[in-house]
């Protein structure tokens, strides 16, 4: 069994962010970023199991980087086509395939999946014969593994590549480094940082991708360091999604709203709703199996007495964003499926939140029969509605 994924909320001082937008089906994200961003929309609207009570809720690479378009929303955004879509020639699929990548001297590598005639041959001429048809810019999607994971077992908790594959994303799988293999948020001098630009120019020198459409995700201490690429590579980062893990750092600051898409479930017992961490992150042994408060092993109530959705802990942060946004403070709650709160603000073009709350959900990836494997450790994982089947 894989140890679980986290690290503790960090305070870091930060700079620009570009947040999330979802994409369930009617979701904000326009057409252009669907691909994506319904993938990363369908994370956010599992629902839980887990039958327990609810809180009440108020309302109802050597280049120079290329940078993503300010314009206001997806939908006004012409393509902005890496110097990859100059290349001629076809490549098939790939599959999490591992790569590697200097940065400063460093091997770093990374699980590759993209879409049949994504790539284009490096050995081909450069310019293009008379009536070539031009390669279509595909997003990008970063997605960032949790503390002690590593990228080849995330790629089974998240479960993008047969998504990835159906509509024709391309999306890179990093590591991180050290013992545990974990994602390093601060904000300076932070090693994981240049891997992301060299990651990102690499990719967009060798396959054709739309840079305006390069989006985050990730899990637990991924969720974090996703958090904080939304706000210091606002000008790369076209949107975030972070899982189990949403932060807002100190001082981050950015000319431009940043669209977010955050899940978090009420009985994460690692990374905890209202704020403080639990689990193995302070040093507490996963529960016997008898102690989970139900047959099937769920969380109790009492593992979720007195949760807040107006409270501190990430509620505060999704607050923060959308302060940050422009949206107006009050915002509004639905219940797309049962046991899920959406949470939506009020937000200019460009600027969305939304916030799913999972109702007696864990430190969990929704959706996920890899996480629903390790619920001893993370907590319960909703199965209703799958990412797959959104």
């Amino acid at each position: 069994m894989p140890e679980p994924m986290t690290t503790p909320p960090p305070k870091v001082r930060a700079r620009p962010r570009r947040s999330a937008r979802s994409a369930r089906s009617a979701a904000f994200v326009a057409k252009a970023a669907v691909a994506v961003l319904a993938v990363v929309g369908a994370v956010a609207c599992s629902s839980d199991d887990d039958a327990t009570p609810r809180p009440s809720v108020s309302g109802a690479s050597t280049a120079a980087p290329t940078t993503a378009s300010t314009t206001t929303t997806e939908a006004s955004i012409a393509p902005v086509p890496s110097p990859g879509c100059r290349n001629r020639g076809d490549a098939p699929a790939v599959t999490d395939q591992r790569r590697e990548i200097d940065v400063d001297g460093t091997t770093r590598w990374y699980l590759l999946t993209t879409p049949a005639a994504a790539a284009t041959s490096s050995s081909s001429t450069s310019g293009a014969a008379s009536g070539a048809t031009e390669p279509e810019p595909m997003p990008l999607l970063l997605d960032f593994h949790g503390l002690a994971e590593g990228a080849e077992v995330h790629t089974r908790m998240s479960g993008f590549d047969e998504i990835a594959a159906r509509e024709r994303f391309v999306v890179a799988y990093p590591n991180g480094t050290g013992t545990p293999v974990h994602w390093a948020v601060e904000t300076e001098d932070n090693p994981d940082l240049d891997f992301t630009d060299q990651l990102i120019d690499a990719l967009g020198s060798e396959l054709c991708l739309d840079m305006s459409r390069v989006y985050s995700t990730g899990l637990s201490n991924g969720a974090i360091f996703s958090s904080l690429l939304g706000c210091v590579r606002a000008e790369r980062i076209a949107a975030i999604a972070p899982v189990a893990g949403v932060q807002y750092p100190d001082g981050c600051q950015t000319d431009r709203p940043v669209p977010v898409l955050a899940v978090h479930g009420t009985a994460d017992p690692i990374l905890q709703f209202n704020g403080g961490v639990g689990g193995f992150l302070a040093g507490e042994d996963p529960p016997e199996e008898s102690s989970g408060g139900g047959p099937d092993g769920s969380a109790s109530s009492s593992s979720i007495a007195g949760v807040d959705i107006d409270g501190p802990g990430y509620p505060e942060a999704v607050r923060k964003w959308a302060a940050h946004n422009g949206c107006r403070p009050k915002p509004a709650d639905t219940e797309p499926v049962p046991d899920v709160t959406l949470r939506t603000y009020d937000c200019p073009p460009g600027g969305e939140v939304e916030f799913y709350v999972m109702h007696g959900g864990g430190h969990s990836w929704p959706g996920s029969a890899f996480s629903e494997t390790i619920e001893m450790v993370v907590g319960p994982t909703n199965m209703a509605l799958p990412a797959s089947q959104l």
